[in-house]
């Protein structure tokens, strides 16, 4: 199995494992499929701290609002009490007036925000580095347990506006939002592996070779975009080890001047034509201005 480090510009986002044999279009699919899977985690996640901290969404009507206008409007919000926490609630505001308020209990709390750091562990992009390969399974996973917790705290549900249930049930509009710029979509992304674009209809064999146990860096990029940076010749770590080295040459160096003091050498007695200006009785000539 041929293994992809995806990575969009210089950040890495995951290890993907396939073969040579595999077309440029699957590879496609599967990139833009665990890439977008991963960002929906990231934002159910998100959006699940909020749901700790100031409970379920308001109505899109009554956002912004404070409470004064929501009364003056005379706007109610129906799914408050269908939507409570399990064992209740405590009252903590949404200073940006985007949720109802209505915190869950520290116990819920702590059931949510677990479950939060499970689930973004499962796709983190530091699994790179312990070379974890990232799979649609991972995604479905941590989609699965962010679900369960949520249906825990909430056994009535969500409203259906919430943010959470909307990404849940592949409902959310991401239109105008800055996730919507990074979501891929495969008919508009394109691969780039050694500064070379891998064409559609082409199998990965043709660029990387038939040998299967290979491991090999490729760039996404939105088509139209021209080709993605080039990858440095030294790897941050590396480049931070040789100024480590030569900082350390050049100390010892100057440990080595101050050893190696010459000074001596304008001295009298170091002087190799002493003697000889003795015996010709020129020591002590002093020259006297006129």
């Amino acid at each position: 199995m041929v293994i992809l480090h995806i990575k969009r510009g210089d950040e890495s986002n995951f290890l993907l494992e396939t073969k040579v044999t595999t077309t440029v279009d699957d590879v496609v699919t599967r990139t833009a499929l665990i890439h977008n899977g991963r960002l929906k985690v990231w934002r159910i996640c998100s959006e699940i701290d909020l749901l700790a901290e100031y409970g379920p969404s308001s109505p899109p009507d009554m956002h912004g609002l404070t409470p004064d206008q929501i009364v003056e409007l005379k706007l109610t919000d129906e799914w408050a009490d269908k939507c409570e926490a399990s064992g209740g609630y405590t009252e903590n505001s949404d200073p940006c007036g985007r949720r109802n308020g209505r915190q869950p209990l520290l116990n819920m709390q702590e059931v949510l925000k677990k479950t939060i750091a499970e689930a973004k562990a499962m796709i983190h992009k530091e699994l790179v580095k312990c070379n974890t390969i990232l799979t649609e399974q991972h995604i479905i996973d941590a989609m699965d347990i962010l679900r369960g917790a949520v249906t825990i705290v909430y056994p009535m549900g969500l409203p259906p506006h919430d943010p959470i249930r909307e990404e849940l049930e592949n409902r959310e509009d991401l239109t105008g939002t800055a996730d919507s710029k990074q979501v891929l979509e495969p008919a508009m992304t394109q691969l780039w592996f050694a500064g070379k674009e891998l064409q559609c209809g082409e199998k990965l064999s043709k660029y990387l070779g038939n040998n299967e146990k290979t491991k090999v860096i490729v760039k996404v990029q939105r088509r139209g975009a021209g080709a993605p940076g080039r990858e440095p010749v030294l790897t941050e770590d590396q480049r931070k080890e040789i100024m480590l080295k030569e900082f350390r040459r050049r100390e010892e160096i100057k440990k080595l001047d101050e050893v190696d003091d010459d000074s001596h050498h304008s001295s009298a007695w170091a002087d190799n034509h002493q003697l000889q200006r003795q015996f010709q009785g020129l020591n002590n000539i002093k020259w006297k201005p006129h």
